[in-house]
């Protein structure tokens, strides 16, 4: 977890809101043009074009956040101010004073973006929409519900300036609301990011524990969890799963620690009674970390269990298909490419086209065919991974 990628998380949330708050502005101009259609003696031409054109900029944040997906650049939270300003100032325009209390609409939107600079931004915008409609108001008078006042001075002295002086005391306290929030959450997500970074550390620290009882140094799990970051980029996640997920695999053999050196490097076909032992790594990985709380440690803990299950149903516990959760069917293949082409003192790695061929061959037997198919896309990946970490034997 990264603070840039829980903001830009929350960024979308918060323009999905407001794109929601605008809907709902739609409607309620709807039910306003309604009223003020059987009330208001003004020209039914001059409304309908009014409140039509202010329900299409309601709608625009919409198009943009929930259509075109555009729902995590900055650019999106001045369009929903935009709209909801020029909005207010159509609608202070037409009405008069009795829309005023619209005019405030804008600083509580921009204040869900915590963002202090954003909310003097939009009371400015506001104050200004505000100086045109009452300007606009009094000037066509004879059109709109219009301001009764005898000159623009006077406009100004009673309506706008007071209305200017509300909207700035508004935005002081939403800015004092918006820098108390902010702090709270730039203080919660260092936290979190702190811890989350510790445990990434206990993680890398456990799984090389686990990896030195090898031969071999630790690569193991460095090239595994380089090859999940690819499957799982493939796979659709997005970039702070993936980076969990990364993270959450270099654990999958911890239950090695329970195991004996005897078992795990004799140079020798085990026997039946060594081999079920050694089968028990995934149940003593899963009792080491189903506890642990956490959305990585839980990760962990689905990888450390099942990672030896097979698409086919003759893996180690005899899970099957679709009953393998997701992300053990990723670890399959990243953990028998790693293991096939990896130098061992018992054995010599395979070259990556035997390795490429095998996982193909074992497609719908030992791994999920849509899985294979991903490996298959990104096999010069895998390859470039493979070069680049090359194991280091101990001496």
């Amino acid at each position: 977890m990264k603070q840039n990628s829980v903001l830009k998380d929350n960024y979308k949330r918060i323009n999905q809101i407001s794109a929601r708050c605008m809907r709902i502005v739609a409607l309620i101009l709807m039910l306003a043009f309604a009223y003020c259609f059987f009330t208001l003696d003004l020209d039914t031409t001059l409304l309908v074009i009014f409140f039509a054109s202010a329900a299409i900029i309601a709608l625009l944040p919409s198009l943009f956040i929930n259509v075109l997906k555009i729902d995590s650049s900055s650019i999106t939270r001045h369009i929903v101010i935009f709209s909801i300003c020029i909005i207010c100032t159509m609608m202070n325009t037409l009405l008069s004073y009795y829309a005023f209390p619209i005019m405030l609409f804008p600083i509580l939107i921009a204040s869900l973006y915590y963002n202090k600079t954003f909310v003097l931004f939009t009371s400015l915008l506001v104050s200004v929409g505000t100086f045109i409609s009452n300007y606009l108001s009094y000037t066509y008078r004879d059109v709109f519900v219009g301001l009764e006042c005898g000159s623009i001075d006077q406009v100004m002295v009673s309506y706008t300036i007071p209305q200017i002086v509300l909207i700035f005391t508004m935005s002081v306290v939403a800015y004092s609301i918006v820098q108390r929030n902010s702090m709270m959450i730039n203080s919660a997500i260092d936290t979190a990011v702190t811890m989350q970074n510790n445990q990434k550390g206990l993680i890398y620290s456990f799984a090389e524990i686990s990896e030195s009882k090898s031969k071999f140094t630790g690569e193991h799990i460095k090239r595994v969890a380089e090859y999940m970051k690819v499957l799982g980029k493939a796979s659709g996640f997005d970039d702070e799963f993936v980076e969990t997920l990364s993270t959450a695999s270099m654990m999958h053999d911890i239950g090695k620690l329970m195991i004996s050196e005897e078992i795990l490097d004799k140079p020798d076909k085990l026997t039946d009674e060594e081999y079920l032992i050694m089968k028990n790594h995934v149940l003593y990985g899963e009792a080491l970390l189903e506890k642990c709380p956490g959305e990585m440690m839980h990760l962990a803990c689905v990888l450390a269990k099942e990672h030896h299950e097979r698409w086919d149903g003759s893996g180690y516990l005899g899970m099957k298909g679709e009953e393998i959760s997701y992300i053990a069917r990723l670890m399959a293949v990243c953990d028998v490419f790693d293991a096939l082409t990896s130098d061992r003192y018992y054995k010599k790695g395979w070259s990556l086209e035997e390795t490429y061929d095998e996982i193909i061959r074992l497609s719908g037997k030992h791994f999920d065919p849509k899985v294979v198919r991903l490996f298959i896309q990104n096999f010069d990946k895998f390859k470039a991974i493979h070069n680049k970490m090359p194991d280091k034997q101990k001496y």
